[in-house]
């Protein structure tokens, strides 16, 4: 079965959803973190992809109590992800509880960190952050969109020990639309020795069978869950069958 990885997206310490990664759509879902992250614990869910926007939008790691406070109290395995810019960042975060971090804008802006981080840490515990628009790599909390191409960016931090990715289509993101399938298709088809984290659109458990019946490793779900879309019990009941 294709891994599910709940979302916490993170402003201000409270649970919140972006649209397209647009802040002035912020909408807070829940103050205390720790009640979403318990509840997916609790339906058998092993893993939680955390975000920290407003160190994404800052640029330095912010949130960091919260997900002390969501390590901590939990037993799932968090990647952490938002603001990473330094070495002091990726310790810090690795400090207060995460198994694992996701760079993306310093994979693009300092490339030489990002690479540094794979030998200190392992690949195993370092994500390669993947973002795009248009097929076209965004950073800075998507602020910032470059001209660096999705697949050959990959290719660049795969042949220096990548080998895990989250790739987030941002015209999908937070829109409940479907997610890009043929896109991560053909991220697999031209690197299937990455571990290919799918982020991004998903709108119901249908979606995350297309992305399961594509062989796409793994997705996170972040929206479609707190809008009602995606049911808890759903989620246990796909554990317990698998």
């Amino acid at each position: 079965m294709i891994e599910l990885i709940p979302a916490i997206d993170l402003i201000d310490g409270k649970c919140v959803r972006l649209m397209q990664g647009d802040y002035d759509t912020k909408k807070v879902y829940n103050e205390n973190p720790l009640e979403i992250a318990k509840m997916f614990e609790d339906c058998g869910l092993k893993r939680l992809h955390v975000v920290d926007l407003d160190g994404a939008r800052e640029g330095r790691i912010i949130n960091y109590k919260t997900l002390n406070l969501i390590a901590s109290r939990t037993s799932l395995v968090i990647d952490f992800g938002g603001g990473l810019k330094s070495e002091k960042d990726a310790e810090m975060a690795f400090e207060n509880g995460a198994q694992l971090i996701t760079g993306g804008s310093i994979a693009v802006k300092s490339p030489h960190i990002f690479e540094a981080w794979i030998k200190r840490y392992g690949a195993e515990h370092i994500i390669l952050g993947a973002d795009a628009k248009d097929e076209k790599i965004a950073v800075s909390g998507w602020q910032e969109k470059t001209t660096k191409q999705l697949i050959p960016f990959i290719e660049e931090f795969h042949s220096q020990g990548a080998r895990i990715v989250i790739c987030t289509d941002i015209c999908r993101d937070g829109m409940l639309q479907g997610p890009s399938t043929e896109l991560y298709c053909k991220i697999r088809e031209a690197l299937p020795e990455i571990y290919l984290i799918a982020s991004g659109g998903v709108s119901s458990l249908k979606d995350i069978e297309i992305l399961y019946s594509a062989n796409i490793p793994a997705v996170i779900f972040g929206k479609a869950f707190y809008e009602g879309r995606i049911k808890l019990k759903e989620l246990e009941q796909i554990i317990i069958n698998n």
